[in-house]
């Protein structure tokens, strides 16, 4: 089963290469207040999960710079997802807000839904 699991992982990320979308182009003064925007965000993902690169691929789309945090390969990231979220599931949004305070976004439509809203602002 983990060798099926390898090797599904591989063409959903050599699929994912190779049509991968391209992302909008903005004024650099737009880009860079969404940049700003973005900034507290953390996506908690691992590479080959098809959930994680359906919200990576609308990242990219949006041209959103959000930092991603790897929970399989990283055990700090899987610690911290697992304490602070309450759930070991990915993808996983960590949205932290001005005054601090951190919500987890976990489904992936959601996910997507969440940074389409940012990217039109």
């Amino acid at each position: 089963m983990a060798i099926i699991r390898w090797i599904l992982g591989r063409i959903i990320l050599l699929l994912d290469f190779l049509t991968r979308p391209r992302g909008i182009k903005r004024a650099p003064e737009q880009q860079a207040v969404l940049d700003l925007q973005t900034s507290r965000l953390s996506l908690y993902q691992y590479a080959a999960c098809p959930f994680c690169v359906k919200v990576r691929r609308a990242m990219r789309r949006q041209s959103l710079k959000i930092e991603t945090r790897d929970a399989k390969k990283q055990a700090d990231y899987r610690q911290e997802l697992l304490q602070q979220g309450g759930q070991l599931k990915v993808p996983c949004l960590r949205i932290e807000s001005e005054n601090g305070d951190v919500q987890w976004m976990y489904e992936s439509s959601d996910i997507v839904r969440y940074l389409d809203s940012v990217a039109a602002v």
